[in-house]
């Protein structure tokens, strides 16, 4: 199939895609919890600001404060505790540098306090660590309900968090612990407070959350939250940030609800009623697949791509009805839940969903995607254990190089049908157009990058058509490395395999130049990007 393609301007969106390190439990990216009054962890997220690309932290200068654990992890502890020794901020926080170098003391350390290490985790929802409790016979053991772990998270660790992000030059969002309830329901504040008064007094530019998929409470610790209470939770927590000085004009994002089924929007809906003008962006999160049964051929579903076109309509309605204009965020997505499945949501496979995800988003106008996660448990991260970047942080780093905030309308003659009674087309050969980045200088502003998700098993050939027609492009074509095929963690761009040249260090990502006018051919079961150089297109001259 040969098809033909020109692009016109289509919206003005901004759009980044984030990178993000939560804790769950112990770090990265989703936290943990507690008993007594049910501890949850808190929930830490990283996100890159603005136009820094994700996985530009490789190339950030190293931190000595950061030192993580065993698989990764950076030994957060979920429920909050003043610090019990003096701890030092990075070198360079906040732009003041500080009179000498100084290092956190490591646990063990004279004076450090204990160190608690984390269980290891069947299963983590909301950030609770949890394990599941013996079941009944006959019981599905996926339904057992998890007791929760009592944890800590001490002002050494979350110095650490702050360093780390500081040093990477991202900025942190930290979720409240949103389970410690008061006898009639509503937040109990007072362990939160102490948190932010620790954070104000060492300046820590910080935005805040409260809880994580309120939707799931009542399945993990026997209690529900209802929208019109956790709206109240809210205002009570943006009250207390006004209280504090340095948080009194801080970012608030919430409810940061689970996937939009008919509970979940009435959670919503109720949410909005109460506290749509307090939080500064609307969140919710997203997982494709149930990570404990994924196969390798659930990567290459358009139904499956298509299922969060569905879901952002939806949230998009209730929060257009309770506060119009109001920013949307889809502030979890991972391509499988439950931790993910080694040799699958660490793969290229999964690069096809992900890809999709920031196409579909930036044309949705949605702003921003905090990806499940930059480090973490399980198998949906962005590098492995040894900080190796796999084939999703070379998929971000190439989409935040190339990709532009301004995105483009498409017409591809050939790929359109019209659209018949009971049927729906669902295209295999998925093309998204933006303006190329301002920030990248090999390119002159005006320029066009195409990126390309080719689900078919054969190739396909693309004809530019119009402005396009006679300019030269450069190809950055994505495959995967070895002889695992789709299940390999290692890629090749242009056929040359992609890895650092040493631990601070990212390989130059070299274009292939293709002549003006060439057929551009689409290999089966890839990814790629097209950037068409000295378009002078009027939509991308100006910011």
């Amino acid at each position: 199939m040969t098809a033909k393609m020109s692009c016109s301007p289509r919206s003005n969106n901004r759009f980044s895609a984030e990178s993000t390190t939560r804790g769950r439990g112990s770090t990265g990216q989703t936290p943990a919890a507690g008993t007594g009054p049910p501890a949850e962890p808190s929930l830490a997220q990283v996100l890159t600001g603005g136009e820094r690309g994700a996985g530009q932290v490789f190339r950030a200068r190293r931190c000595p404060d950061f030192q993580p654990r065993a698989g990764g992890r950076a030994g957060l502890q979920p429920r909050w505790a003043p610090p019990a020794v003096p701890s030092c901020r990075g070198l360079e926080a906040l732009g003041r540098p500080e009179p000498a170098p100084c290092r956190l003391p490591a646990a063990g350390d004279p004076g450090a306090g204990p160190g608690a290490r984390l269980p290891a985790l069947r299963r983590q929802e909301d950030g609770l660590s949890a394990v599941p409790q013996r079941e009944e016979p006959g019981q599905d053991p996926r339904r057992a309900r998890p007791r929760l772990l009592p944890q800590e998270l001490r002002g050494r660790s979350l110095d650490k968090l702050y360093n780390f992000a500081d040093c990477s030059g991202l900025h942190l969002i930290f979720a409240l612990n949103a389970l410690r309830r008061n006898p009639n329901n509503s937040w109990n504040s007072s362990n939160a407070l102490s948190l932010l008064k620790y954070s104000a007094s060492k300046k820590y530019n910080i935005s805040w959350e409260l809880g994580n998929e309120p939707n799931n409470y009542r399945t993990l610790i026997g209690r529900s939250v209802n929208g019109s209470q956790l709206g109240k939770d809210y205002i009570q927590l943006r009250s207390l940030l006004q209280l504090i000085r340095t948080y009194s004009r801080a970012n608030l994002y919430g409810p940061n609800i689970g996937r939009p089924r008919k509970n979940v929007i009435a959670l919503l809906e109720g949410f909005m009623k109460v506290a749509g003008s307090t939080v500064d962006a609307v969140t919710w999160q997203h997982y494709y697949i149930d990570g404990r049964v994924a196969k390798v051929t659930d990567f290459l579903k358009t139904r499956l791509l298509d299922t969060l076109s569905d879901q952002i309509r939806k949230i998009q309605k209730v929060v257009n009805t309770y506060a119009p204009g109001k920013k949307i965020w889809l502030e979890g997505v991972g391509a499988t839940s439950a931790g993910g499945m080694n040799n699958l949501s660490d793969s290229y496979a999964a690069g096809f969903l992900w890809l999709n995800t920031l196409g579909l988003l930036a044309s949705q106008g949605i702003d921003v995607v905090v990806r499940h996660s930059f480090l973490d448990h399980g198998h949906n991260h962005l590098v492995d254990q040894n900080f190796n970047p796999l084939p999703d942080y070379w998929l971000s780093l190439l989409y935040k190089r190339l990709i532009g905030p301004k995105v483009l309308a498409i017409h591809v003659a050939g790929l359109q049908r019209k659209p018949r009674p009971g049927r729906v087309i669902r295209d295999k050969l998925r093309i998204y157009a933006h303006c190329t980045s301002y920030h990248n200088h090999n390119y002159v502003r005006g320029s066009i990058t195409l990126y390309i998700i080719n689900l078919h098993r054969s190739r396909k050939k693309i004809k530019l058509a119009g402005t396009l027609r006679d300019k030269i492009v450069h190809q950055y074509l994505l495959q995967p490395y070895g002889k695992e095929g789709l299940h390999s963690k290692s890629v090749q761009l242009n056929g040359q395999p992609l890895a650092m040249v040493d631990d601070g260090t990212l390989p130059e990502l070299k274009p292939r130049a293709l002549r003006a006018g060439r057929t551009l051919v689409i290999p089966p079961l890839t990814m790629s990007f097209y950037v068409v150089k000295n378009v002078n297109a009027l939509a991308c001259r100006y910011r």
